[in-house]
C-alpha cells in the first residue's frame, strides 16, 4: 500500500516553499464540481500519457487525491510502477478535507479565471457587450475583431467577421495589425468567455493602444444575445512581422520583463537551469505557434502556446515553487508569456533571451518533427495481452466485451454489446460485468492506435483475469472494416462524470451560471466600500 498523507500536512505545504504537486486524479466532471485549490486534474485514465511533462523529476513529493482514497491510492501505485517514488495518496480524500472544513472551489483552470477577474477588477479593461458590438457593426462602425483562442477554437464557431490572433501571438503582431486598418477603427478582443479578451485587451492597454475594447462575455455573451455565431471560418494565417513591428514588441517585451520581474537568460544560463532538472522539477515552454515548434525547437523544451500557457497554467506548471522558462525565436512572446506567470504569483520565471535564434547562434542543435512516444507501460502491456483485430473480434461470439474510454467516446460509437467500464473506475466496475474471471474479455477502446485498452487489460491481469484480450487499434479500426457501430449510452449503469461541457455544448442556464461564476472570482479584489 502507498504512504499517505493527513489534510494538516498538506495544508501546511502550501503554507511553505517546497516543491510539491497536488493531483487530482478524479474525472473531470467530479474535479469541475469540487476540487482542493491548488489541486491539477489529471484523470487516472491519463497518467501515463501525461505525468511525464506534469512531473518531470521523478524524485518530486507528489500527493494524489480523489474523493474517498480509493482510486487515490491506485493511482499512487501506478506513479510508483512508472518511478516516481515519493507519491503519497491523500488519506481520505476529498471528503475528509471537506469533512475538516477546508476551502474547495469549483470549475476548471480555476488560476487563470481568477487571474483574469482580478485584472479586471484592478485596471478597468473597457468592455462592450455583444449589442453594442452588433449595433456598430450594423452602422459600418471601422473595427477589427480578433479573436485570442486557439485557431482550432476559432474554426469551431467565431464572431462573424473575427480574426484569429491567438493571446500568445498578440503583443508580436498588434503594431502590424494596426497599421493595416483606419487609424480610428477600434480594436475587439474577444475569447469564448471572459478571460482571454479581458487578459488580451490589458496587454494592448499597456502597449499603449487608446482604442481597445474587450467583448464582455465573449462568444457566449453573443449567443446569449440572440445572435448567430460565424463556423468553419479560416481566417487564421498571421503574416511575418515587420522589422518595425517587430522592434516595438520586443522593446514592449523589455519593458514589461523589467516591470513584472521576469528573469532574462542567456543559453548559457539556460544550461544551468536544465542542470537542475536532475534533482527537481524544470519546465520548459515553447510558446511558438505548433508549426514553429515542429520545425526546430530547443531539446527538451515542451509545447505550449503563450495564451494557452497562461488559461492552462495549472496544467503547465503542476509542481508547485518550480522554475519555468520559457522561450520563442527571439523574447518578445517568451517575454510575455512570463510577464502573466510573474503577475499570476509564480516567483521563479525566466524568458530565454533570443530563444530558438540565440541557442543556434550559440553553437546548439535543434530538434524537428512531431514529438511522440508511447507512454511508459505500453510497451509491457502489449506484450502480455494478446491484440485483436476487428475481423477476429467479429468472430467470437461468448466474449464480453468493454469499453473503457470516455462516456462520450462511447456514446459516439462502440461495438454492439459492449459495456462501458470507464479505465479510471475499472477495479471497482469490471465485476458487475465479468464475475467470471475465467471467461473471455474484449477490451476496447477509442484512443489512438488503442493504447487505454491495451493498458486496461494489462489491469485485468494483474486482477487475475486470464483470458485478456484487447482490440488492436481502438473504435476507428472497427469503422474502417465496416462492421455496425453501436451509438448512445445504451446500457450504461453508473451517471457519467467524465466530462465537462464547454463552448457551444453547454445549454444557455449553464452559460449563465459559468459567466456569474468568473465575474465573481473578482469581486474579493474589488476595494473595500
Amino acid at each position: 500500500m502507498p504512504s499517505t498523507i493527513s489534510c494538516d500536512d498538506l495544508a501546511n505545504l502550501f503554507d511553505g516553499n517546497a516543491p510539491f504537486a497536488l493531483i487530482d486524479v478524479r474525472e473531470a466532471g467530479e474535479y469541475n464540481s469540487s476540487h482542493i485549490p491548488g489541486s491539477s486534474l489529471i484523470p487516472r485514465r491519463d497518467l501515463e500519457f501525461v505525468i511525464a511533462d506534469a512531473v518531470p523529476f521523478q524524485g518530486a513529493r507528489i500527493i494524489v487525491c480523489d474523493d474517498d482514497g480509493r482510486r487515490a491510492a491506485l493511482a499512487a501505485e501506478t506513479l510508483d510502477h512508472l518511478g516516481y517514488s515519493n507519491a503519497s495518496a491523500l488519506e481520505g480524500g476529498m471528503n475528509r478535507w471537506v469533512t475538516e472544513r477546508r476551502p474547495t472551489e469549483w470549475g476548471v483552470n480555476v488560476p487563470s479565471k481568477d487571474f483574469g477577474e482580478k485584472i479586471q477588477v484592478q485596471h478597468d479593461v473597457p468592455e462592450i457587450d455583444a449589442v453594442e458590438l452588433m449595433r456598430r457593426m450594423d452602422d459600418g462602425e471601422k473595427m477589427v475583431i480578433l479573436d485570442t483562442r486557439t485557431p482550432e477554437e476559432f474554426r469551431r464557431f467565431c464572431i462573424p467577421g473575427g480574426h484569429s490572433v491567438p493571446n500568445g501571438e498578440l503583443g508580436l503582431r498588434i503594431t502590424d495589425i494596426v497599421e493595416r486598418t483606419d487609424d480610428d477603427a477600434t480594436v475587439v478582443i474577444n475569447c469564448a468567455g471572459r478571460t482571454r479578451s479581458i487578459i488580451g485587451a490589458r496587454l494592448l492597454q499597456r502597449m499603449g493602444l487608446q482604442n481597445v475594447v474587450g467583448l464582455e462575455n465573449g462568444t457566449a455573451g453573443w449567443e446569449l444575445a440572440g445572435y448567430e455565431l460565424e463556423t468553419g471560418a479560416n481566417r487564421v494565417e498571421l503574416p511575418e512581422p515587420t522589422e518595425a513591428g517587430r522592434a516595438t514588441a520586443e522593446e514592449f517585451a523589455d519593458r514589461l520583463a523589467e516591470q513584472d520581474g521576469v528573469s532574462y537568460v542567456d543559453v548559457s544560463a539556460l544550461h544551468e537551469i536544465v542542470a537542475r532538472a536532475n534533482d527537481e522539477s524544470v519546465y520548459l515552454i515553447d510558446v511558438r505557434s505548433e508549426e514553429e515548434y515542429i520545425e526546430g525547437r530547443i531539446p527538451g523544451f515542451r509545447w505550449f502556446p503563450g495564451g494557452q500557457a497562461v488559461q492552462r497554467s495549472d496544467e503547465v506548471a503542476v509542481v508547485h515553487n518550480a522554475p519555468i522558462v520559457f522561450c520563442c525565436d527571439g523574447r518578445t512572446r517568451a517575454a510575455i508569456t512570463a510577464s502573466w506567470y510573474r503577475q499570476m504569483g509564480f516567483s521563479e520565471v525566466y524568458a530565454l533571451y533570443g530563444g530558438t535564434s540565440a541557442w543556434v547562434q550559440a553553437g546548439d542543435s535543434l530538434e524537428s518533427g512531431a514529438s511522440r512516444s508511447d507512454p511508459p507501460g505500453l510497451s509491457e502491456a502489449r506484450k502480455r495481452v494478446r491484440s485483436l483485430s476487428p475481423d477476429e473480434i467479429e468472430r467470437l461470439s461468448d466474449a464480453t466485451i468493454i469499453h473503457v474510454g470516455l462516456s462520450a467516446e462511447f456514446a459516439h460509437g462502440h461495438i454492439p454489446g459492449a459495456d462501458w467500464v470507464p479505465r479510471g473506475w475499472l477495479e471497482f466496475r469490471i465485476a458487475d460485468v465479468a464475475p467470471d474471471k475465467t471467461s473471455p474479455i474484449i477490451v476496447s477502446c477509442s484512443s489512438e492506435r488503442g493504447q487505454q485498452a491495451a493498458l486496461a487489460a494489462a489491469t485485468l491481469l494483474d486482477l487475475g483475469y486470464s483470458n485478456v484480450m484487447a482490440m488492436k487499434d481502438g473504435m476507428s479500426a472497427w469503422i474502417e472494416a465496416g462492421y455496425v457501430v453501436e451509438r448512445g449510452l445504451s446500457g450504461v449503469m453508473y451517471p457519467p462524470s467524465d466530462m465537462v461541457a464547454s463552448g457551444p455544448d453547454r445549454n444557455f442556464a449553464d452559460k449563465i451560471n459559468y459567466l456569474r461564476w468568473e465575474e465573481e472570482l473578482g469581486h474579493k479584489y474589488a476595494p473595500a466600500p
